[in-house]
């Protein structure tokens, strides 16, 4: 009870002393700062800064202003130069096909084109007298030309010599002599491709062999005869054409 009333009295004395007594008694004297204005310059932290008198500083808050970057804006700058192109990337992935766009105007007639050129190749040949066939194979060779385009069938070896190549139609007409035999071959180089053939009779009659062939370039188109064991003749006269071979080109190995 003594102790707490002399702290009390001790506590009384200070706040009636004036503060010019406080250094006599030892007491550290601090400058008064007001709360609204605080003390500059501010002391670093951890120490004090001296007064005049030599007295310390009491220890304050750093305070940091804040500035509001958007204020310090500048205007817009000019466009630099413009760099080099990079390289190309790697080509993508193809995309989804696109709607059909509008009809365009319809264009401008064009030149007129080259002709066609069609290629043609035709004969057709006769013989007037009547022919015996001889021990051997023999070619009929034939005396009347009707049609003979570029001269392609020669009339004494009776031979076409096929210069455009294709598909041809041949056709072999002759007239049988009374009790003889008709035995005949349509021939396309040395292959026998159809035969015509009519046995011996009492009536003589015409008779008629066609067909269609393909021929290359360089290939020959004949009639052959030969005797078998029979005599093999074909009838003819001066008055009229009886006998007749023919051929033309149907379509050319270019359009096949």
């Amino acid at each position: 009870m003594a102790l707490a009333q002399m702290a009390v009295s001790a506590l009384l004395l200070l706040l009636v002393l004036p503060a010019e007594t406080w250094p006599g008694l030892g007491l550290p004297r601090r400058q008064c700062v007001h709360c609204c204005h605080p003390a500059w310059p501010p002391a670093a932290p951890g120490s004090y800064a001296p007064e005049n008198d030599g007295e310390e500083w009491m220890q304050l808050p750093r305070i940091r202003p804040t500035i509001d970057i958007s204020i310090l804006k500048g205007e817009k700058g000019e466009a630099g130069v413009r760099g080099r192109s990079g390289r190309s990337g790697k080509e993508g992935p193809p995309g989804f096909r696109g709607l059909q766009g509008r009809k365009g105007q319809k264009g401008q007639v064009g030149p007129p084109g080259a002709p066609c050129q069609r290629a043609y190749a035709a004969f057709s040949v006769g013989r007037r007298e009547g022919l015996h066939s001889a021990d051997a194979f023999q070619a009929v060779p034939f005396d009347t030309e009707l049609v003979n385009l570029d001269s392609a069938f020669n009339l004494a070896s009776g031979h076409f010599f096929c210069a455009v190549p294709g598909v041809y139609f041949l056709s072999l007409t002759v007239h049988t002599w009374n009790y003889k035999e008709t035995y005949l071959h349509i021939m396309c180089n040395r292959q026998a491709t159809a035969v015509l053939y009519a046995q011996p009779s009492e009536r003589s009659v015409m008779q008629t062999q066609s067909l269609l062939l393909p021929l290359a370039a360089g290939d020959t188109v004949w009639v052959r005869m030969f005797q078998r064991d029979r005599d093999n003749a074909i009838y003819g006269e001066r008055g009229d054409l009886y006998i007749t071979f023919s051929g033309h080109l149907v379509k050319p190995a270019t359009e096949l």
